[in-house]
């Protein structure tokens, strides 16, 4: 059996070797001039401590996490940040606008976050509804073109509408969000229909999923269908055990886009012998 390298006697299964093989040679998520072996992108709210955050982000494998720009102290480093806690030599910070209304003030906030040193990219939240919270797709393209302008990569959160996909892609977007349902709802997918179609039509960009992923089947299923990767926060930082979901999720993403490369059976209405009949013994 083959044995990690400098790993004593602790053997890698078939299993684990073909995953580190793949993530290894075509793994990687790309998005604009970046490359992450991890497919999986990790918030930072709703955890009950810092701590507890800390060692979710290190279960996940993740290698990017996103943080609310309006939700840190980015003026006095004095007080105690989630961003102490997040190590920048492991994790890519991908800062977002979350609790932002409109376009300028989603601009500000981008603006803000380049200026204080966190990232010139953007997960462009530009929010429609206060109970839904479900995009102001006018206002997202709006501050879409400009942040692009001002030479931002630009992620935009979205709903599941392929018009307003590619016209974030016009607009410069270096990747698309769609929801698979309400933030923080944890319903899985519920439109599969608008996903198989986004997927099928837009080649240009990573789509990711982002928002209303609940548990590690939901990320399964998102990468069997083939996107690129998944967002997720309140899934992981709420459930019963954070940690342990936080690993499950990291399999549930390896393994879904595995099955997806792969390539499933097709269905059958009826059943299909797995041994043929040929040359059995009568």
């Amino acid at each position: 059996m083959r044995r990690r390298p400098g790993a004593g006697s602790k053997a890698w299964s078939p299993v684990r070797l073909l995953i580190r093989e793949h993530n290894d040679m075509s793994g990687t998520l790309t998005i604009a001039d970046r490359k992450f072996r991890s497919r999986l992108i990790v918030g930072t709210g709703k955890y009950r401590t810092f701590e507890e955050m800390k060692r979710c982000h290190e279960a996940s494998g993740a290698e990017m996490v996103t943080v609310a720009v309006r939700r840190v102290n980015l003026t006095d480093r004095s007080k105690e940040s989630l961003l102490d806690y997040i190590d920048r030599d492991k994790f890519f910070i991908l800062p977002n606008t979350a609790g932002c209304y409109n376009a300028d003030e989603a601009v500000r906030t981008a603006r803000l976050a380049r200026e204080v040193g966190l990232s010139n990219w953007i997960k462009l939240e530009v929010i429609g509804d206060q109970k839904t919270l479900f995009p102001d797709t006018h206002g997202l393209l709006e501050a879409t073109r400009i942040l692009v302008k001002e030479g931002f990569v630009v992620l935009p959160y979205t709903n599941d509408d392929l018009i307003v996909a590619k016209k974030l892609i016009d607009a410069g977007a270096a990747a698309v969000m769609p929801l698979a349902a309400p933030i923080g709802s944890g319903l899985g997918i519920q439109n599969v229909s608008n996903l198989r179609i986004l997927r099928e039509m837009i080649t240009e960009v990573p789509l990711i999923i982002d928002a209303g992923v609940g548990t590690a089947s939901d990320a399964t299923v998102a990468m069997e269908m083939g996107f690129d990767g998944i967002l997720m926060n309140t899934a992981i930082a709420e459930a019963g055990d954070p940690e342990k979901m936080a690993v499950a999720m990291r399999h549930a993403v390896e393994a879904g886009r595995l099955a997806y490369e792969a390539g499933r059976i097709p269905k059958k209405l009826y059943a299909s012998a797995s041994s043929p009949l040929e040359g059995v013994v009568r």
